[in-house]
């Protein structure tokens, strides 16, 4: 049935002033800065004839050709380099039998050679298959087979665990420790470092989904649909990124918040700085003495490096702190905020919806446990069961719309569906001034005595006592309340606190049947290399 011609002039209206943000979003952010007549038909040519991810390395360096790319542990790539590098690669594998929509998995780390693999597979019109980095050999194995891989490009230290990997395009070594023919260095230093001819497919990739609760699954998704700046321009209307800055991305490039935001500092223009492996001391000296404006982090490694004690006088220049990928709390919030001053964006969204809100610094000093107010071009209610929508300060699931969600799983099915808006798996709230709170995971909740609990809330409360430096609650099973909390704390160097006095400590602020039944003290939880702890690996017993 066709929509009242008022509700869609009413649709139409909305859409030409959510546009009109964007475009002066990218404007503030020196995105749309004017450029010679020449420079945008070729920018624009490639863009419309290739794709907007296929041809956006080919783009940015029209206008940033000698800029700095990448700064990683072998220095300074610019982009006219890296792009060269990418064609060059590119062209080898198309040389040698790879045709578009074949599959490339990538299992590196963060340094230069993901990127000239991820964008020579985008010129290919591959499907990307971006494989975690942590990974055992079985686990490989399966989800190389499970995604298809028709070649394969990994760093030297998981040669072993890719035993039995034999694609049939071959594999091509990334970091390594000896050079050798097998090496994208090699094969951009022979091809052709000409365009690539059109694939005829656009590219697209899948980013496999945390695993913290089972089995990774394979979120395929390609460009946002639409024509709309919604994907950029959302988030610049809420965090100061700036064309021609330096971007320093610890997050794993391999998981959602690192790709995401590698993409987004090379459509700025920006130096990506990484490292292969996340040292908080480094992460500061890059602050310090290359000046980086913006650092890219989930939450754990920000409390990492805020127990070295910085001092924001060190980097004057740091305009954004963007946390993500995992819960940041109410108590990391506010440290950070008290520490580098009103930098910090926590962004929340998930693998399969990609954003749904961004809380600023400001949001964030009202309410540090918010995650936010919806980004705008994003769609996100808070619905009952039945799929009807709740009053602000009732928990409910969290369903999120935008241009950016993944298309399903590569194995079959797919996130429920509400009316068209996609389930992030989280249950949440308003509050009456429009920001969004998360309360859990919608399948972690217990009904303990007949009442409905979440271990976030517990989690927040040990996160505040000062002898507790992580934790992590779960639900277990118990003959008299039917199922109760367990509680597992790991305490800050040289902190004591008993099993009872950490019950006492819930019981003296929370409802008595949020009480945890048992204490547990760790050394470490167990965490993925994205820094959720994966509660699965938990004794249950």
């Amino acid at each position: 049935m066709p929509l009242p011609l008022p509700r869609l002039a009413k649709d139409a209206a909305s859409r030409v002033a959510d546009e009109a943000y964007f475009v002066a979003a990218c404007a503030r952010s020196g995105l749309l800065a004017p450029q010679s007549p020449v420079r945008l038909v070729r920018m624009a040519a490639g863009l419309v004839t290739r794709g907007s991810l296929s041809g956006l390395l080919q783009a940015v360096t029209l206008r940033y050709a000698d800029s700095t790319a990448v700064l990683d542990e072998l220095g300074a790539i610019t982009y006219a380099d890296l792009d060269r590098n990418a064609n060059a690669i590119a062209n080898g594998w198309l040389d040698r039998g790879f045709e578009p929509g074949e599959g490339i998995a990538i299992l590196c780390r963060n340094h230069r050679h993901f990127l000239e693999a991820f964008f020579a597979a985008t010129k290919c019109g591959a499907r990307i298959v971006l494989l975690n980095t942590d990974f055992s050999g079985p686990q490989l194995r399966d989800v190389a087979e499970r995604e298809g891989t028709d070649l394969l490009v990994h760093d030297d230290e998981y040669a072993e665990l890719l035993t039995g990997v034999d694609p049939p395009h071959g594999r091509w070594r990334a970091w390594v420790d000896r050079p050798g023919p097998d090496t994208l260095e090699a094969l951009a230093k022979e091809g052709s470092t000409s365009t690539p001819p059109r694939p005829g497919l656009e590219a697209r990739f899948t980013v496999l989904t945390s695993g913290t609760t089972g089995t990774p699954k394979g979120a395929s998704r390609g460009v946002p649909k639409g024509g709309s700046l919604a994907a950029i321009g959302g988030l610049l209307g809420r965090v100061p990124f700036h064309t021609g800055q330096t971007m320093q991305i610890c997050a794993p490039l391999f998981h959602s918040l690192g790709l995401a935001m590698m993409l987004f500092g090379i459509t700025l223009g920006n130096t990506v700085v990484l490292r292969r492996r996340f040292d908080p001391q480094a992460a500061l000296d890059t602050l310090t003495h290359q000046s980086a404006d913006s650092l890219i982090v989930v939450p754990v490694m920000l409390q990492r490096i805020l127990e070295l004690d910085p001092s924001p006088d060190d980097f004057p220049q740091l305009s954004v702190i963007l946390a993500g990928g995992s819960q940041l709390g109410a108590d990391l919030a506010r440290r950070s905020l008290d520490v580098f001053g009103p930098v910090l964006h926590n962004l929340y969204g998930s693998t399969e919806v990609a954003y749904a809100s961004l809380a600023t610094p400001e949001d964030l000093a009202q309410a540090p446990s918010t995650v936010g107010r919806v980004v705008r071009g994003a769609a996100v209610r808070i619905v009952d069961e039945s799929g009807g929508e709740v009053p602000a300060g009732t928990t409910g699931r969290i369903v999120v719309g935008n241009s950016a969600q993944f298309e399903g799983y590569t194995g079959g099915g797919g996130k429920d569906l509400v009316d068209g808006l996609m389930a992030t798996g989280d249950v949440g709230h308003f509050d009456d001034d429009g920001l969004l709170f998360v309360d859990g995971r919608d399948d972690e909740m217990i009904v303990s005595g007949g009442e409905n609990v979440f271990p976030r809330e517990v989690e927040e409360l040990f996160e505040k006592h000062p002898s507790v430096r992580e934790v992590a609650v779960i639900g277990v099973e118990d003959e008299q309340f039917g199922q109760r909390l367990k509680a597992f704390l790991v305490l800050e160097p040289g902190a004591s606190l008993s099993e009872e006095d950490a019950r006492d400590h819930v019981r003296a602020n929370l409802a008595r049947y949020k009480t945890p039944r048992a204490v547990v003290f760790l050394d470490e939880l167990p965490r993925n290399p994205t820094g959720k702890v994966v509660k699965r690996e938990l004794p249950r017993d």
